[in-house]
């Protein structure tokens, strides 16, 4: 496969100024403050913690953000309770897309992303209308450097991931959500650095948008959706 990846289309964020990154840490902490609450703040014991802070490195944020936010959640500090709620839906020509919270009020929540679909003249939908055209996988992506490609791939295959993909902008590994912590500790373990490592959905297909009014309008319903404090992941399969 050539051109751009299929594996950095299927999550829309943006970082093109202090504001956005500050935006993207606030997510970041928020998954950290989760997994702290629900296994300790002790990295050793907790998968998903370690999970939640190799994400946070690769999203460039500094180590002691990371240590003062554990030591406050596991202190009993942290600033609120945030639950897990997904919403599912259809953006203009039919294009599935879904979003994954981290809220400490529902209500608000779903109130906002139905604003979101509505102005981007889509509609949001029941749970499972489109979750079942997207896989579940662990996806880590590692610098493209084609001297270690081959050494690369049999230290993720042996580790236990399911495939290896060298496209032209990186390498990415992927396992199936089971099996990412221990390939991801492997990888570290190697001394191999993350651009990003997360567990993801993945469309099986794509559709594309030819009509710019179609275009413009999705453009703002992940634009709306990227704003909200709420919103932590958003997928989509449009090819964009």
């Amino acid at each position: 496969m050539s051109g751009h990846s299929k594996f950095s289309n299927i999550k829309h964020r943006k970082e093109r100024s202090d504001a956005a990154k500050a935006k993207v840490f606030t997510r970041l902490g928020r998954e950290i403050i989760v997994a702290v609450k629900h296994g300790g703040g002790e990295p050793q014991s907790n998968g998903r913690l370690r999970d939640a802070i190799a994400k946070a490195k690769a999203g460039n944020m500094p180590n002691d953000t990371i240590d003062r936010l554990i030591k406050k959640t596991a202190g009993g500090s942290a600033d609120a309770d945030y639950e897990s709620v997904t919403y599912e839906g259809y953006g203009p020509g039919g294009v599935a897309v879904i979003v994954e919270a981290l809220t400490d009020n529902r209500n608000r929540a779903a109130a906002n992303v139905r604003n979101a679909f509505t102005k981007g003249n889509g509609n949001m939908g029941a749970t499972g209308c489109v979750a079942f055209l997207f896989d579940e996988k662990g996806v880590i992506a590692v610098a493209n450097d084609s001297s270690g490609e081959e050494e690369l791939m049999l230290l993720a295959l042996d580790a236990g991931a399911s495939d290896f993909t060298a496209e032209d902008d990186a390498y990415y590994i992927l396992t199936e959500p089971d099996d990412f912590s221990a390939v991801r500790e492997a990888l570290e373990g190697a001394g191999v650095t993350a651009l990003s490592a997360e567990v993801t959905k993945i469309p099986q297909t794509v559709v594309k948008l030819t009509e710019p009014d179609d275009i413009k309008k999705m453009n703002k319903l992940l634009d709306i959706l990227d704003e909200e404090d709420d919103v932590q992941n958003v997928y989509h399969n449009w090819e964009m």
